[in-house]
């Protein structure tokens, strides 16, 4: 999606990367806010997801995501931009400024994944097909229950059912059996191409957005309790690489989750225009 300006065109142009269990969509309401304010707005679906093509036969790696949103902004002419990204997206937008530093004017992170090593921590490795079939069993009442828990804190508004029935019409569509296929080799790439020991080299000006509670793991799942509880503690990983990233502001929001755009999008929204107009 390629979103004009609501009114004055500011000259500026924000990218905005989805995560893993999202689309371009789910950026609607930053999108709203980012466009009044004058900027030019980027939504793309990644390869593999949502509108994007589902290839049945894909490398996946952060690498060819990164240069293929490159490739797109290449196309559309914009060389500068502000990059946004969230949870997996979090993790392809820091990928993306260690490839691209100079096109890249500011970095926003917002609960990326990514900020530890999972198998370094003890997540095992399991075969690709456990994970295939895994992918193929989810339905409205498994992807509820994991949003629940880990995006919003154990609350619920029904707003957030319109995120659950687009990722569960995605599940069950008629190119399901590639879709899951896909989200088994995102899991894979995203287990095993960590970015958590280069975070010192990341060039932008950087603003973290994290969501204290947010407890997500990759591998958490299928991990022994020993190393379960050891994993994904935001609270602690937070502070821990905005320390690491030179030239980074940190903003923790004590009492959200793994998606404070959706949880709380005044309070967000508060936070990043901040930063980006201060």
């Amino acid at each position: 999606m390629d979103v004009a300006p609501t009114y004055e065109p500011n000259g500026k142009t924000a990218v905005l990367l989805h995560g893993k269990n999202f689309c371009g969509p789910t950026w609607n309401a930053t999108a709203i806010i980012l466009a009044a304010a004058g900027y030019r707005v980027i939504l793309p679906d990644q390869i593999g997801f949502c509108k994007s093509s589902k290839p049945v036969l894909y490398q996946f790696s952060l690498q060819q995501l990164a240069l293929n949103t490159y490739g797109l902004l290449t196309t559309l002419g914009i060389e500068n931009f502000t990059l946004i990204g969230h949870s997996m997206g979090g993790m392809l937008a820091t990928r993306f400024s260690l490839m691209y530093p100079a096109n890249v004017t500011e970095l926003v992170l917002t609960n990326p994944i990514g900020l530890e090593d999972w198998k370094a921590l003890g997540v095992p490795y399991i075969d690709l097909d456990i994970t295939w079939a895994t992918e193929a069993a989810s339905n409205y009442t498994s992807i509820r229950s994991y949003e629940q828990a880990t995006y919003y804190v154990g609350t619920w508004l029904p707003a957030y059912d319109v995120w659950v029935n687009m990722l569960n019409n995605i599940y069950h569509g008629p190119k399901a059996r590639d879709y899951t296929w896909d989200q088994a080799l995102v899991t894979d790439m995203v287990l095993t191409q960590p970015i958590a020991y280069e975070f010192p080299l990341i060039k932008p000006k950087t603003l973290l957005l994290i969501g204290a509670k947010d407890n997500t793991a990759i591998g958490k799942a299928w991990s022994p309790p020993a190393v379960q509880a050891v994993l994904g503690h935001y609270n602690i990983l937070g502070p821990k690489v905005a320390a690491l990233i030179p030239n980074s502001t940190l903003v923790m929001f004590p009492d959200l989750g793994h998606a404070p755009q959706i949880q709380e999008p005044d309070v967000y929204h508060a936070a990043l225009m901040g930063w980006l107009e201060g």
